[in-house]
């Protein structure tokens, strides 16, 4: 399965919510039965502070959505960061990344 690239922005302040679907080799949903899925946000791949995504798993139509609330919005770095999401087979622990990519973090003047 190859990783799928998606950029996201994410304003700094305000509640932030993305919803993927995960897919199989042959292009249908991929079934997230006995998932769980990880998200983190970083602003480069190896800094030792990271922000964990709430993810919420929709099992059979093979959809992720991770979401930030606005107070964890608000700690993130402006500029690039860089995310990934992760899901966890509970039957046998493997770990498969179906998501990355660029994180574009938006100073927002109203809040």
């Amino acid at each position: 399965m190859s990783i799928p690239s998606v950029n996201l922005r994410i304003e700094k302040g305000v509640d932030f919510e993305a919803t993927f679907n995960v897919e199989a080799a042959d292009g249908s949903s991929f079934s997230l039965v006995n998932y769980s899925a990880l998200a983190k946000i970083r602003k480069h791949p190896t800094a030792g502070i990271a922000k964990t995504f709430t993810t919420s798993i929709i099992a059979a139509t093979g959809e992720i959505t991770i979401s930030l609330g606005s107070t964890a919005t608000s700690g993130l770095i402006s500029g690039r960061n860089y995310y990934d999401v992760i899901i966890t087979l509970s039957t046998t622990g493997k770990k498969t990344k179906v998501f990355e990519g660029n994180a574009i973090v938006t100073d927002t003047v109203s809040v």
